[in-house]
Parts: structure tokens; C-alpha cells; sequence
């Protein structure tokens, strides 16, 4: 759809160029993989100098939809979901650190819905996959006492969200929920370190959803991730104040005790009384959690 007249009467030549651009691929004129005409062409076409042309195809580029190849002109990307919405990572990290509840809200959206499609889709390789990546928070959990690993269990929650996203067959899913993992991480890491035993029942969380996948159940998968989810983001949300980037502390300091969002969600969702922690973690019981390891939990989702 081409922009309105009146709209381009009060826009910068760089916009001028953006739209005009936008409006050549959704038009068919440019299609994926397609060369850009030369820069006289485009600036006539377009009613723009080069210097305005050439700074609205750099924004393009940032963005993900051009690509500018040495010597041999600017070309339309492959316009894949991964690709274009590669920047709203970018506008997610900007958040203020209270802003963190407004992510996880859209991720407890989408994450269940994408776990449920996963149940129905994921591969024998996608399950094997994320049983590698839970195998690997399992040994995590077998660290000596007080020394398990903030980021590598942040690691393995996150691998752990992306295979599910992948195997819900959607790439828009895969691709905003990718989107959104590293700004949220930050939130997990606070509540890691704060909210005792979070780790193990991260791991007892990832094993539920797991089984659901393994079994092909959706409604199952749903509840799971929605429970799993939203405990992070009810935590999050009561201890905003604290989740800054550096890993500044609650304003007096103090440890919250986790509650009861865990339970609470899960009725929330229709879930069983035990459907935070699932049948895979009775089947893979780490042992005991030690004070020190019960400070190095690691917040789901």
C-alpha cells in the first residue's frame, strides 16, 4: 500500500526513502533477492537526493530488510521472520529494567501457544535436542555446593525456549520469542540470585514441558509453559525496583523467599496441584539443594 500524500508531505527524505522502498516490495515490484535499480534511477523514481537515498537505505539495512553486497549493489534479504524481527531484540534491551514484567507479559502470550503447536509438530531430533540441552542443567545441578553456574543455567533455560519455539513450526513465534530472551534474562538472573531453589525448579519446570512435547499432548504442553512463564513474570513484577542491568539488589537489600506463583499459576491455568515440577522430575530428582546452591537458582522462562 503506498504511503498517502498527505503523510509525505511531512516526512524526511530518509522516510521518503524507507517508504518508497517498503512500498516497492509490497507492490511486487522487488521481491526477495531482488537488486535495487541503480541510484540515479531510484533517486529520480523516488524524488530524493543520493545522500538522502543512501542514508534510507542504511536504515533499511539496520533493519534487515536490504543488504549491501561489495561491489555489487543493495539486494532485498531473504525478508525471513528471523531477520526482520532481529531488531526488536535491540528495542527490547532499551527497556528500563521495570519495563521487564511488559516483556515476559508478551512472552506468557506467546511461549504457551508455541508449546502447544511443538507438541503436535517437534521432531525426533527437536525432542533429542532439548533432552541434550535438560541433560546438560541437569549436570549443572551436580555442581559442588554453592558453586553451580548463573550464566550456563541461564543458558540452558534459554536453549531450552528456543527449541521449543523452533518446533512449534512458526517462524514468527521462534523469531520474536528469540527476540525477547536476552532482555528477560536479566530479570531470570536477579531472580536466580535471590529466589531460593529457582534453579531446581526451573529444571523440574523444563522436564513438565518436556514430557508434554514427548507425549504430543497440547493442552498439556500449554498449561506447563504458562505455569513455567508466569512465575517468573509475577516475580519480576513485585521486585521491579530490582532488576537493573547490574544486578543492583532490592532497595533494602533482602532475599525474596519465592512464593507462591508457581501454585498460584498453575490454577490459574487449570493445571494440576503439581504441575510445577511435573512427572520427569520425579523421574530425574536432583539431590538436595545446599543454602549455597539454593542463592544460585536460575528463574524459569
Amino acid at each position: 500500500m503506498s504511503t498517502p500524500p498527505a503523510a509525505r508531505e511531512s516526512r524526511s527524505q530518509p522516510e521518503v526513502v524507507i517508504d518508497g522502498i517498503r512500498d516497492l516490495i509490497t507492490d511486487g515490484t522487488l521481491v526477495a533477492g531482488s537488486r535495487l535499480p541503480v541510484e540515479r534511477d531510484l533517486c529520480t523514481q523516488l524524488g530524493v537526493s543520493r545522500g538522502s537515498l543512501r542514508e534510507g537505505i542504511r536504515a533499511l539495512v539496520i533493519l534487515g530488510v536490504l543488504e549491501t553486497r561489495q561491489g555489487d549493489g543493495t539486494y532485498v534479504t531473504s525478508l525471513d521472520a528471523t531477520t526482520l524481527f532481529g531488531p526488536l531484540g535491540f528495542l527490547a534491551e532499551l527497556q528500563s529494567p521495570e519495563n521487564s514484567v511488559h516483556l515476559l507479559a508478551v512472552r506468557r502470550v506467546l511461549e504457551p501457544e508455541a508449546a502447544a503447536k511443538a507438541a503436535v509438530l517437534i521432531s525426533d531430533e527437536d525432542l533429542a535436542e532439548a533432552e541434550r540441552v535438560l541433560d546438560r542443567g541437569d549436570a549443572l545441578l551436580d555442581a559442588p555446593e554453592g558453586e553451580v553456574d548463573l550464566e550456563a543455567t541461564i543458558d540452558v533455560d534459554t536453549d531450552f525456549h528456543r527449541v521449543v519455539a523452533r518446533a512449534s513450526g512458526n517462524p514468527a513465534f521462534a523469531a520474536i520469542i528469540e527476540a525477547l530472551i536476552g532482555r528477560t534474562a536479566r530479570a531470570r538472573l536477579w531472580r536466580a540470585i535471590h529466589d531460593e531453589g529457582a534453579v531446581r525448579r526451573t529444571q523440574a519446570e523444563h522436564r513438565a514441558v518436556l514430557d508434554a512435547l514427548r507425549d504430543h499432548d497440547p493442552d498439556r504442553a500449554r498449561i506447563r509453559m504458562s505455569v513455567h512463564v508466569l512465575g517468573v513474570e509475577e516475580y519480576t513484577a513485585g521486585h521491579a525496583d530490582g532488576t537493573s542491568s547490574g544486578g543492583a539488589g532490592l532497595a533494602d537489600g533482602s532475599a525474596a523467599a519465592p512464593g507462591a506463583a508457581g501454585a498460584a499459576s498453575a490454577g490459574h491455568a487449570g493445571a494440576p496441584p503439581a504441575a510445577a515440577a511435573g512427572s520427569a522430575s520425579a523421574r530425574r530428582r536432583p539431590r538436595s539443594t545446599s543454602a549455597g546452591q539454593k542463592s544460585a537458582g536460575t528463574a524459569a522462562s
